[in-house]
């Protein structure tokens, strides 16, 4: 099996994986616990967001799903 990196979370109880995979018994993790609060994230997040308003104008149309040349299957933003 190839490295790969797959999102979980804890239930209060177990480790759940966020997507499901296949894996053989026995098969070895490396679980990385993540600060509930990243302060640093969420102000980059923050600024960014800011910075992404600067880019366009109050006014500025807004672009059109026609032109899109191959649509994602996997965006739920529809």
């Amino acid at each position: 099996m190839n490295l790969r990196s797959v999102s979980a979370h804890f239930n209060g109880e177990h480790i759940l994986l966020d997507e499901k995979i296949e894996l053989e018994p026995n098969t070895k993790l490396i679980v990385t616990v993540l600060p509930k609060h990243d302060r640093d994230r969420e102000e980059w997040l923050d600024l960014s967001s800011k910075r992404l308003e600067d880019a366009y104008e109050p006014d500025e149309e807004d672009y059109s799903l026609d032109l899109i040349k191959e649509v994602n299957p996997l965006y739920e933003g529809r």
